[in-house]
């Protein structure tokens, strides 16, 4: 436990950038999730919407320093990856 002034300060800070920090990160894993899902269901249409969602909630958490801009960069790849992969493999199968 905390003794000076400023370190029972310090921990109420660090209490709530937790609290806050983890709502971003568990919504952005949550969204990302749901992209990954609709992929999994070959649903292009989902996927494509529930992207644009997942983007915004990882560059959220990014910006307010959840997470490092490396690591959102990588997440947003990922799902982008699995959304642009559906779309060739649906396109493929139409032709």
């Amino acid at each position: 436990m905390p003794n000076t002034k400023s370190a029972k300060k310090r921990l109420r800070q660090n209490i709530k950038r937790r609290e806050r920090n983890r709502y971003y990160i568990r919504r952005m894993k949550t969204e990302a999730k749901k992209v990954l899902q609709a992929v999994e269901e070959k649903n292009l249409e989902l996927a494509k919407e529930q992207l644009k969602v997942a983007m915004k909630w990882i560059q959220r958490a990014a910006s307010r320093g959840a997470i490092h801009k490396n690591e959102a960069a990588r997440r947003q790849s990922k799902v982008a990856k699995a959304v642009a992969k559906l779309e060739k493999e649906l396109a493929a199968q139409s032709q």
